[in-house]
């Protein structure tokens, strides 16, 4: 189990994270999500010892991880732009993780065909994605039991993203946290999440139970009903002469009582996804017109 606490860190007089905590499960796969300058980058450098925090903590299995090479070793980190010197090749990353990780050959050698891998080829002369794909190799078959991707999903194709998802998955026993834009992806594989804003955690808990609790109508009336008529607090809401759509939290079964109480002529339910509670989340922070 993941356990952060209380962590702050500023640049300057700037804070780039206020007092965060969240627990991961363990073999759970989380999910970080926040616009840009969120603090997602800041807090997963943290977790993998890369940053220490002004204040608080990051614990794995009850440890500190602040200058602790036993649990480092148990955990891979994979920034948004790996470092590599200019004559990296694949070939020599492989050997450099095999003296740190109990390295799966047979899993690296799928990957290697799969993305047509060049083991002795420079990486720098790798295209954005076949980068992406090499290190997203790499890092699955180190086998960590405590997975650090940051923006995990940028610069690979579709099937790429496919086998990376796949492949977080299958890790048994392994906790992943991943910071990615690409929310149905995240979608696909999360089972917990945190929203981060201005550096503090806006909102967390297990995906599909947040989700489950967020709904989405579009009714018509005979005429048209202003929003201050709607008696709950709505996400989101569009009104379009006597149509309204509109996103509110909580039980379904209220929602749409009080929704009937509003005499529609017409109902539908419409199925949320992570990436529309995201835009809702931050548009109600002022983020978007």
């Amino acid at each position: 189990m993941i356990e952060i606490k209380g962590l702050r860190k500023s640049y300057g007089t700037k804070e780039v994270l206020s007092g965060v905590s969240l627990t991961v499960p363990d073999a759970s796969v989380f999910g970080l999500v926040g616009i840009n300058g969120a603090g997602k980058t800041t807090l997963l450098r943290m977790m993998a010892d890369v940053l220490r925090p002004d204040e608080g903590t990051v614990e794995y299995d009850g440890e500190n991880i602040a200058g602790n090479a036993k649990k480092r070793k148990e955990l891979f980190f994979l920034p948004d732009e790996p470092y590599y010197t200019a004559g990296t090749t694949v070939e020599k990353l492989v050997a450099l993780y095999k003296s740190f990780y109990a390295f799966d050959d047979e899993l690296f050698a799928r990957y290697e065909k799969l993305f047509s891998l060049e083991r002795r080829t420079p990486i720098r002369n790798f295209s954005k994605g076949m980068k992406r794909q090499a290190f997203a190799a790499l890092a699955l078959a180190c086998r960590p039991k405590y997975l650090l991707l940051d923006e995990a999903f940028d610069g690979l194709d579709p099937l790429a993203r496919l086998e990376l998802k796949r492949g977080i998955i299958s890790l048994e026993g392994t906790t992943a946290v991943i910071s990615s834009h690409s929310l149905r992806e995240l979608e696909d594989i999360c089972s917990g999440f945190a929203l981060l804003d201005g550096g503090a955690v806006a909102d967390a808990g297990d995906l599909s139970e947040t989700l489950a609790q967020v709904h989405k109508f579009q009714a018509a009336f005979e005429e048209p009903v202003p929003r201050e008529r709607f008696p709950f607090e709505c996400l989101a809401f569009e009104s379009e002469g006597r149509v309204v759509r509109f996103v509110v939290r909580g039980e379904r079964e209220e929602i749409v009582s009080a929704l009937k109480a509003l005499s529609p002529i017409f109902v539908e339910e419409i199925k949320v996804d992570f990436e529309e509670l995201f835009l809702c989340e931050v548009k109600s922070r002022g983020y978007l017109s």
